[in-house]
């Protein structure tokens, strides 16, 4: 289940922490345990904590048109955590209905992973594009993201969907899968890579709603190999393996930005503060992708911010895995992958928590949880005996 699925009652799990498509596997199947090395959490290997907000509608992201004066603004923000999986399939759908007039020059409204993505999707349809932000790479929420491929990660409450809302959804997310999956690589920071669920729950105990929601077609998500006692090296009783897509903020919306200016686009620093400054826009086509600025530029008061915030440590090339989930009794819910820029820890999610200053309490938990799951890990009797076997 997600972050906030597991911080809040309520809410929809994340794709693929879930254990749909499940079966056992056996130890004799799986990777020896050598070849997942305990990751080294120390203090004196903190790098930074950085803080983002997701921008999370309880009824889901907004992809609609509208006229606007003279002019025509689509619709494209809402996208909770899921703005990284989801962002390549909205952005198609927002070009396809710029598709519908026969002006060839767009303003996009955000530099993020949102902005980038539909920029790039309507110069593939032969547009000419302008992004207007205030911020842009480093400096955007989409950089703070922990990046995976987690296409309904806070993005909905399940009692607020509509039909033609889950349609939208499934075509987005089978564009974005396969785009992001063509973009694997070094240039653009995306790869495949193990994650383990833990737990001291039997798989088949736990309450996985994904299971059985027929919100994403099953092709969207790989199957997941349950591992008892005895076949993982985690201090919990039980690991959940499944393999998932990777993505690296730090390369990936640099490379995003070098594209859409490589393909003649330009990026204007300008701020907004009513909808009344759009309309002195040359452009008769607009793209708003502001995420959480749609709150006050446009009026949006059921979007809400879910704040969550990551402590990188230094990196550590030989851990090449991620995990969700720890030691019970030790704080909650808790999250770690790897990455080029460090090991990026996590396991917050406060809604209207507008704040961008760093929870001090919550890193200490987030850094103590993670200390003691990997010292467990070290100290596995499992884990020595498989070595000494090895």
């Amino acid at each position: 289940m997600d972050r906030r699925t597991l911080l809040k009652t309520g809410g929809m799990g994340i794709l693929g922490l879930g254990l749909g498509s499940c079966f056992r596997g056996s130890a004799s199947s799986l990777s020896p345990y050598k070849l997942l090395p305990s990751l080294n959490v120390a203090w004196n290997r903190v790098i930074h904590t950085t803080v983002g907000l997701r921008p999370h509608r309880p009824s889901g992201f907004v992809l609609r048109a509208e006229r606007f004066g003279d002019k025509t603004l689509i619709h494209n923000y809402g996208h909770g955590g899921s703005g990284m999986s989801l962002s390549w399939g909205t952005g198609s759908m927002a070009a396809d209905l710029a598709l519908e007039s026969e002006v060839r020059e767009v303003a996009v409204i955000g530099c993020g992973v949102a902005g980038l993505t539909t920029a790039r999707q309507l110069q593939r349809r032969g547009f000419s594009v302008t992004i207007y932000a205030l911020s842009v790479p480093p400096d955007t929420t989409s950089n703070m993201s922990l990046a995976a491929w987690t296409p309904t990660s806070g993005l909905v409450d399940q009692e607020r969907r509509t039909t033609a809302w889950d349609l939208q959804l499934r075509q987005a997310a089978r564009i974005a899968y396969r785009q992001l999956q063509l973009l694997t690589g070094p240039e653009y920071g995306i790869s495949w890579i193990d994650s383990y669920a833990l737990s001291d729950s039997a798989p088949r105990e736990r309450s996985t709603r994904e299971d059985q929601d027929p919100l994403l077609p099953s092709d969207l998500r790989l199957p997941t190999v349950a591992l008892g006692p005895g076949e993982h090296p985690f201090p919990t009783r039980y690991a959940s393996q499944r393999v998932t897509l990777r993505i690296e903020p730090s390369i990936y919306l640099d490379a995003l930005v070098r594209d859409v200016m490589r393909f003649g686009g330009r990026i204007v620093i300008r701020k907004f503060d009513t909808p009344r400054d759009l309309m002195t826009l040359d452009e008769s086509i607009i793209i708003n992708c502001t995420g959480l600025g749609s709150h006050d530029l446009f009026g949006d008061t059921e979007l809400v911010p879910l704040k969550g915030q990551l402590t990188l440590l230094v990196p550590q090339p030989e851990v090449n895995y991620a995990t969700f989930g720890g030691l019970q009794g030790t704080g909650g819910f808790i999250h770690m992958q790897p990455r080029s820029d460090g090991i990026a820890l996590g396991g917050t999610s406060e809604e209207g928590n507008w704040s961008l200053e760093p929870d001090e309490n919550a890193r200490q938990r987030i850094v103590e949880a993670h200390r003691a799951l990997f010292s467990a890990m070290r100290g596995s009797p499992r884990l020595e005996s498989a070595i000494s076997l090895s």
